[in-house]
């Protein structure tokens, strides 16, 4: 029954049932300042009229600008703000979506599974080491949650690997917090802990009779099932440290009343497995990374589909989607900035990137993608500006900036010589956004 299941999974995903968490015990490349990556990504495209100040034509400092409507909410934070326009994904061949190739650089579109690692799993074999090494949220319609607690379409580890993304707040809370926390949530965790023990045991005890061509499958089953049990060993034994981080459960998490409830506690999660060094990469996927989503919760009825059939600029319905965005990243970085580290804060030594999965609209050939930085990762990147870039280089120079800003001596991430000829002008990180 479990190989039926995990070769039906295999199939359709290509890869393990479960994220990859076996990571977090292998040994780590050196690193340099930047200590924790977050990338933001909202579906449908990001017009670059929504964030790039009136009458700002060329690259030039933020301090006497005024941000549009949509990003307003950043104002105060101008000075920690780096706007990019003129990068280009043509490559990712992005349509509805780019999927995967949106962080990973390569051709994505719907049906099209990774051909390699995207760069926030990269970064995270890097970064300092923690117990989970990289962790994805997805918002979506309450449906689509509902109905679908976890997918895979924006992060992989490896050619043909998705790493799949959270959905569901109370699954969420029993994989980070299950052993701290009392009651139903208590219970449900050490049910779901005793099935994944059992489970694995009996897996391990029966795979040894298969066929060789499907042992190896089989195996990587049960290695799925192992890595979430010695996660769950390793967050017990730190379990008095998590108890400080640990969101308070409420009402929004069992009875939420529209789907922006769950978003808003997926995001205090996120943030909560920042701050307690669970993790040193999130990925949010606002969309899921598809076509999908909604925002009922901001008085937005439309959803889905349509949205991305919408002209974005003085549009009131994007303004709200944007502006909810923009009360995240606020939170974000106000959350980072509340906790010391070294002689300063976590959001001193953090980089967060926004951006979409799908370049400038939903129907695109990704020939301008615009790009927010927020912080300067620990000084490595220029902040209070807008950079306006000419088009001839592609969203991997950006990669690969940051992969140098993490130490990692690289000049082009997941693109070949052949390749960079036909779509990268340049070698190596972008000089105009690194200090």
């Amino acid at each position: 029954m479990l190989k039926g299941m995990f070769v039906g999974a295999g199939a359709l995903l290509g890869s393990s049932m479960w994220p990859n968490f076996a990571q977090a015990s292998t040994p780590k490349a050196s690193h340099g300042a930047l200590k924790r990556v977050i990338f933001f990504l909202q579906n449908q495209g990001f017009d670059p009229v929504t964030c790039i100040p009136l009458g700002m034509k060329n690259s030039g400092s933020l301090a006497g600008a005024k941000l549009p409507e949509p990003i307003q909410a950043l104002e105060p934070y101008k000075e920690r703000l780096h706007i990019i326009n003129g990068l280009h994904g043509l490559h990712t061949s992005p349509s509805h979506s780019a999927f995967f190739g949106a962080l990973g650089g390569y051709r994505g579109s719907d049906g099209v599974p990774p051909s390699g690692p995207t760069i926030d799993y990269e970064l995270s074999k890097f970064l300092p080491e923690t117990l989970l090494p990289h962790l994805c949220i997805g918002m979506d319609s309450m449906e689509n949650m509902t109905a679908k607690p976890t997918v895979a379409n924006l992060s992989a580890s490896g050619a043909g690997q998705p790493i799949f993304m959270h959905s569901n707040p109370n699954h969420l809370y029993q994989m980070l917090f299950g052993g701290i926390s009392e009651g139903d949530i208590r219970k449900q965790h050490q049910a779901r802990s005793n099935m994944f023990d059992r489970i694995e045991k009996l897996a391990a005890a029966k795979g040894g009779a298969l066929p060789s061509g499907d042992k190896q499958r089989y195996g990587q089953y049960v290695q799925g099932f192992q890595d979430i049990n010695g996660l769950r060993e390793r967050l017990s034994g730190v379990s008095e440290h998590l108890r400080r981080f640990a969101p308070k459960v409420d009402e929004r998490y069992t009875r939420p009343e529209f789907e922006t409830d769950w978003h808003d506690v997926l995001l205090d999660l996120g943030i909560a497995a920042l701050k307690s060094g669970t993790t040193s990469v999130l990925t949010i996927g606002s969309g899921r990374g598809e076509i999908f989503g909604a925002w009922k919760g901001l008085g937005v009825t439309e959803q889905g589909h349509n949205l991305g059939h919408m002209k974005q600029p003085d549009n009131p319905i994007w303004v709200k989607i944007r502006q909810y965005n923009m009360r995240m990243l606020v939170k974000l970085m106000q959350e980072l900035e509340s906790v010391p580290e070294g002689s300063g804060t976590m959001m001193d030594n953090t980089l967060i990137v926004y951006t979409s999965n799908n370049a400038d609209a939903q129907h695109t050939s990704g020939k301008t993608w615009p790009v927010m930085l927020l912080g300067s990762g620990n000084g490595a990147f220029k902040t209070g500006r807008f950079t306006q870039l000419d088009g001839s280089r592609p969203i991997n120079a950006l990669y690969t900036s940051i992969l140098r800003s993490a130490g990692v001596d690289c000049d082009r991430f997941n693109m070949s010589e052949k390749m960079a000829k036909k779509f990268d002008s340049g070698t190596g990180p972008l000089k105009e956004i690194l200090v």
